[in-house]
Parts: C-alpha cells; structure tokens; sequence
C-alpha cells in the first residue's frame, strides 16, 4: 500500500484484532504483506500434507496456489478438477483448509456467506487444521457490519465466479431466490475454545481480498 496513513491504520487495526483472536483460543498472527503471509502460511504446512482449499481472492493474490501445485504437497485442486462437488467432498477430509474470511468482528468472530456451503462447512468440522488468511480490511464493529459487509462485496462475488444474477447487473445486492445466488448460507465462528488452536488466522495488515 502506497498510501502511508491507510497502511498505518491497517497496521493498527491488525495487531489489535490478533490480539483479541488469540484471547478467543484461535491461533492468530500478524503479518505486513502478503509474501509474509505467503511464507507463515508454508511454514505452518509440512511437505506431503493433504491440502483443501476455500474459493478466495486472497490466496490468489498471495501466489500460494503455485507452491501448492509444485507436487510437494497433495493438493485437492478445485480450480483444475472436473468434478467440483468431489472435489469439495475430498476437501473436508483434508489435513489442512486453506481459505480467507468475508468479515471479523471486533470481538473475535468470523462471519462468513458461501454459496454453496462447502468453504464454511470445512471452516467449522472436518479439515484437522484450518488456516484463514485476511487483510485487515475485513475488520468490522460486529455481526451488522459484518454482514453489511458481505452484502456490499456480494456482487462482487458473483461477477468473478460469472454468476448471473440480479446484483451482477445493478452492482447491489437484491436478496434474490435465484439457483445462481452466491448467498446461501451464512455462519458465524464465535471463538475458537472448542478446539484450542485449530484454526489459525493470519492477519495481514493491509487491504487484500474483496
């Protein structure tokens, strides 16, 4: 980020949300760019692993899918598959999840809408480790802003994964009953005391992902 005042706040804001994760039993870091996440979220998965993943902008951003795909890990690659419900299926059994967020509340929950299901489901069970990278940027007050939130990216979404729906043509979110819709089920983590360090959130103190 270029601009130094935007940077700081990030910075700021994404101390303090790791600060308040870690309390809440997740296993947060802080990080200042995406490279460092990039090579924190390397670190954390030894060679070999079986690896799921959640449709991010983020992980995309970070360039991490080429060190998954450089045959030293067991990808479950849903990007290059031509079954993606199996894909999915496989990805729920897998060592490690690899994914982003849409939002974190102030107080430690990750708030999350998925079209269909699969990212939140593994996010929740299943996967032994689950490993959440997201900027600073989806920081929010709590559960109203969060989902406000996903509202305002939700055409966003949709337009990337080439979903015709209402909000691709007027660029709001129009709570549509369409089998194209992208919002079809919303979660929130509260903490994560039930499986002390399962999940693990690396903040990047900047504004990455959607």
């Amino acid at each position: 980020m270029n601009d130094p005042i935007k940077k700081w706040r990030f910075e700021a804001i994404g101390k303090s949300i790791v600060k308040t994760l870690n309390e809440k039993a997740y296993d947060a870091h802080y990080v200042d760019n995406l490279e460092e996440a990039r090579k924190l979220v390397l670190e954390m998965i030894p060679e070999g692993a079986v690896i799921g993943l959640g449709g991010s902008v983020t992980l995309n951003q970070m360039g991490i899918l080429d060190d998954f795909r450089s045959g030293k890990y067991q990808l479950i690659d849903r990007y290059r598959c031509e079954d993606h419900v199996k894909a999915y299926h496989e990805a729920m059994d897998s060592e490690y999840f690899v994914t982003s967020t849409n939002a974190i509340t102030r107080t430690g929950e990750l708030v999350n809408m998925d079209c269909s299901g699969n990212r939140v489901a593994a996010m929740i069970f299943g996967p032994r480790r689950v490993i959440v990278v997201t900027g600073a940027n989806k920081v929010v007050k709590d559960l109203n802003e969060a989902i406000a939130r996903i509202k305002t990216i939700a055409p966003l979404n949709a337009k990337r994964n080439n979903h015709d729906t209402p909000c691709t043509h007027t660029g709001f979110c129009e709570d549509c009953l369409t089998q194209k819709r992208m919002c079809n089920y919303l979660t929130v983590i509260y903490h994560g005391m039930k499986n002390p360090g399962r999940i693990s959130v690396i903040v990047v103190g900047d504004e990455v992902g959607l």
